[in-house]
């Protein structure tokens, strides 16, 4: 074990968008995620469904001949989003690659990490109106 002086990365929130043609599998890898999130004390926000989303072909049925003869191929792709809060860097490390290596065949994943820093040097936060100019009172 490696003991380090730097200090771990914080993260406000981690998004997980995973995409796949099968919604059973979708289902299922949903409650593998949750069940991970849960034994390892994360917090999840919530998993989201956007709507699925339609992608249709047109092909002819025969390439060179009966040009009026199409058949049309349909390719659905559900979703599933997973909003976390508030993780440290080591502990997104360890569940992603756990989550990651476990994930079902034809089944996509997008991570985005929002982490949280300190303000550089050179920015100052905004000066009120009060601590600028003092008001004087009336005679």
């Amino acid at each position: 074990v490696e003991t380090t002086d730097e200090p771990d990365v914080l993260y406000k929130k981690i998004v997980l968008l995973c995409k796949g043609h099968e919604e059973a599998v979708l289902d299922s890898y949903e409650q593998f995620v949750s069940m991970a999130a849960k034994q390892l004390g994360l917090n999840l926000e919530k998993i989201h469904r956007p709507r699925r989303t339609y992608d249709r072909i047109t092909m002819l049925r025969s390439i060179h001949v009966h040009k009026k003869a199409k058949v049309q191929y349909e390719i659905r792709t559900h979703y599933r989003v997973f909003h976390f809060k508030h993780l440290t860097g080591s502990t997104s490390n360890v569940f992603l690659e756990y989550v990651q290596r476990n994930l079902p065949e034809g089944v996509a994943m997008e991570v985005k990490k929002t982490a949280i820093e300190k303000l550089p040097d050179n920015l100052k936060p905004p000066e009120t109106q009060s601590e600028t100019a003092p008001v004087e009172a009336p005679q």
